[in-house]
Formats: structure tokens, sequence, C-alpha cells
């Protein structure tokens, strides 16, 4: 879907944010939007790690059980 946008689509996005929240608030948006996804990926790789224990404890229940 991002893909699609291109050089010039972000630009207009950039200047439609710019008149809408400002010069003043823009920056601080950017940070509260970087802060978002950072985490958002750690609550992501939190999830993968715990799904990844627990396929390890499944398969040393199995092979202990076998």
């Amino acid at each position: 879907m991002l893909s699609n946008i291109g050089i010039p689509g972000l630009v207009i996005v950039l200047v439609i944010a710019l008149i809408i929240f400002g010069p003043s608030k823009l920056p601080e948006i950017g940070r509260a939007f970087g802060r978002t996804l950072t985490e958002f990926k750690s609550a992501t790789k939190g999830l993968v790690n715990d799904s990844d224990k627990e396929d390890e404890n499944e398969k040393k229940a199995a092979f202990k059980k076998g």
C-alpha cells in the first residue's frame, strides 16, 4: 500500500501535515510516532521470543515422553 505513494505523494502528505499541525508540533508528533513504533517492535519481538520458548518446551516434553 505505501509503496504506491512515491516521492510526490509523500511530499504532499508532509505539506498537508505541516499546514494542519504547524511547524512547532511536527517534531513532537514525529517523536511520538517513533516511540510508538519502537514499543510496537519491542512487543512484537517479545511475543515471538515467547512463542519460540513455548515451542522449545513442547519439543523437550515430547522428547522426554518418547
